[in-house]
């Protein structure tokens, strides 16, 4: 099944003497997506890895001669895993100053590794998208709103990896999310120095995995895994810059009693949250449904940010005596405040928040009106 992604323009994306960048997680597509570009496109291209020591040597060598050389006769250069070629961003700037109107794409998985490479170097000469999981909105030219919500269980246990979404059976997709999280998901990481190894990694993840949408305490979670609690941030910092969870932090702007300190974690895809933790038991014999929907809804409400470049602040509010709201988007100047109900009632947004913030408009989403939001 092919399944539709966002950036299917990628030919009105590329500029001549420009870097196009395609970020995202392990798995997503990325290589799919620019093959597919590359395939149907009328550019005389040249695809290489930066996996290829060949290509890596080259690269390297910053000799700006055998890098015109190898650009030549070629329209666009197209590099995959660039983030695995030391010095990246300077031998792409290289291709951009020396070769008039080339036009390079570059993938990389690890956003701790090539950005800190393509920062600098590439200033002014760089376009950057990232690539998430398939999305409900793109999922929305494949299926109607109805059946959308009929697979909407499916979502919450099994996430949206493209792999994932294609297969037609509960096992294959047990077997891939399990492919996923055993053989990609800490891949990138351990490749870093001062890593001491997977099995701790794993065990801070799944602290993580029980604690969707309540603030995390670095020196507890350090208690329970008999660690420096600086060693906790460094790899939590390290997990998001793997686009493996993503940090939320706490809103205030007019209540001393506000939490703003602390931070709320959500996976990037709720199907890799559930092979952590090895549970893909259907919602009825759960008990952790509300936190699934509420990293599912956090998750594609990034996605839509993202894709349709809404500028936008988010973040959670709650106050020391525990009133919350699960999301505020700061906008256009104003402030929209989301309370996330896996089970539609009736709820009014905290008295707190509306006399702190009486502009602020509340919405509740719930199974019946997600896709609106979504």
């Amino acid at each position: 099944m092919k399944l539709p992604r966002f950036y299917n323009d990628l030919d009105k994306r590329l500029k001549p003497g420009k870097v196009l960048i395609l970020y995202g997680p392990r798995q997503v597509g990325k290589t799919t997506l620019m093959t597919d570009f590359l395939t149907g496109s009328s550019f005389r291209y040249r695809l290489e890895s930066g996996e290829d020591i060949h290509t890596q040597i080259l690269l390297q060598s910053n000799d700006v001669g055998k890098m015109k050389e190898f650009a030549r006769g070629y329209d666009l250069i197209a590099i995959d895993e660039a983030q695995k070629v030391k010095g990246i961003g300077q031998a792409l700037k290289l291709w951009v100053d020396h070769v008039p109107g080339i036009r390079i794409i570059a993938t990389g998985s690890s956003s701790f590794e090539l950005a800190g490479q393509i920062g600098e170097p590439l200033t002014g000469r760089k376009t950057t998208l990232i690539l998430f999981p398939v999305s409900q909105l793109e999922l929305r030219h494949l299926y109607s709103p109805f059946d959308l919500r009929k697979r909407l269980e499916e979502f919450l246990i099994f996430g949206a990896y493209p792999e994932v979404v294609a297969a037609s059976g509960r096992e294959d997709k047990i077997s891939l999310l399990q492919e996923i999280s055993g053989s990609y998901l800490l891949k990138d990481i351990l490749e870093l120095d001062r890593v001491k190894g997977s099995k701790l990694l794993l065990d801070l993840l799944r602290l993580l995995a029980f604690q969707i949408g309540s603030e995390v305490s670095l020196s507890a979670l350090a208690g329970q895994l008999g660690i420096d609690y600086k060693t906790v941030g460094r790899y939590l910092d390290l997990f998001e810059k793997a686009f493996v969870i993503f940090n939320l932090r706490g809103f205030s702007r007019n209540l001393r009693k506000e939490i703003t300190k602390k931070s709320k974690y959500y996976f990037y895809d709720i199907g890799l949250r559930n092979a952590i933790i090895s549970n893909f038991n259907p919602l009825e014999l759960r008990n952790d449904a509300g936190m699934l929907w509420e990293n599912f809804l956090m998750m594609e409400r990034l996605k839509v940010r993202s894709y349709q470049a809404i500028p936008a602040n988010p973040y959670f509010w709650r106050t020391w005596n525990r009133k919350e709201i699960d999301l505020i988007e700061e906008r256009e100047g104003k402030l929209f405040a989301y309370e996330f109900k896996w089970k539609p009632k009736s709820v009014k947004p905290p008295a707190e928040f509306v006399g702190a913030y009486p502009e602020a408009e509340f919405s509740v989403i719930h199974p019946g009106n997600y896709l609106d939001f979504v």
